[in-house]
């Protein structure tokens, strides 16, 4: 892919934003996992549990946008992301992780706590990616050093301004349409008619987004009665 392109920088704004609203609350297992060791172990636990998390993630990131080569996955992970921009929306995220009694258990832990809570972030990101790996990288290289001085600070933003939810599940749900519109299978329905394409991505997006407002308000709802 082009960096001179439009193409280009949306994919990239795409893969940072959808690290950031999916991995902001991944770094808070970091404190979490270290939260019983000293200062200095502390210090030890945050470089080489990041090094190790990181470097699986993006591995992991790697074989799926390798994966998504093969024809039907394409559909397969635009309807996972789907399902993942709508729980995004709805989803009553907690963060119930063990405390390492040693330096090596914390990393251990911080490592298998992020490759799980991950995956969606993984599947999002090589969506967006549109099988570049230096778009990956570069998406990995700009968001994760964000991620992981600035979780307190996102964490803040999200609590006091849910919007920013809202706007991550959109890019999530504009992904997904992405991935589906791209399936091989679908280039007959959509390849030569690009006002199909965005239109399948509106209504793909809006759907997502009422559907999790409307289950918002009925929880809301059920809480105040």
């Amino acid at each position: 892919m082009d960096v001179f392109t439009s193409d280009f920088w949306s994919a990239l704004f795409a893969i940072v934003v959808i690290d950031l609203v999916l991995a902001g609350d991944n770094a808070i297992v970091i404190g979490l996992a270290a939260r019983n060791l000293s200062k200095d172990d502390q210090k030890k636990v945050i470089f080489w549990g990041t090094l190790g998390a990181i470097i699986i993630r993006s591995l992991l990131t790697l074989i799926v946008v390798w994966l998504l080569r093969i024809p039907g996955l394409m559909l397969i992970g635009g309807l996972l992301l789907i399902w993942i921009a709508y729980k995004l929306l709805v989803e009553e995220k907690g963060h119930d992780v063990k405390a390492g009694q040693s330096l090596w258990a914390a990393v251990k832990t911080i490592i298998i706590a992020d490759t799980v809570m991950g995956l969606d972030n993984v599947l999002a990101v090589a969506g967006a990616a549109h099988g570049s790996f230096f778009l990956v990288v570069l998406g990995l290289l700009i968001s994760v050093p964000i991620v992981i001085w600035g979780s307190t600070l996102i964490l803040k933003w999200v609590d006091r301004y849910p919007s920013i939810i809202y706007v991550g599940a959109a890019v999530l749900a504009w992904t997904a349409s992405k991935m589906i519109t791209d399936e091989p299978f679908l280039a007959n329905l959509f390849g030569n008619n690009p006002m199909l394409k965005w239109g399948f991505s509106i209504v793909i997006i809006v759907a997502v987004l009422l559907a999790g407002k409307m289950k918002n308000q009925r929880k809301s709802l059920g809480k105040a009665s």
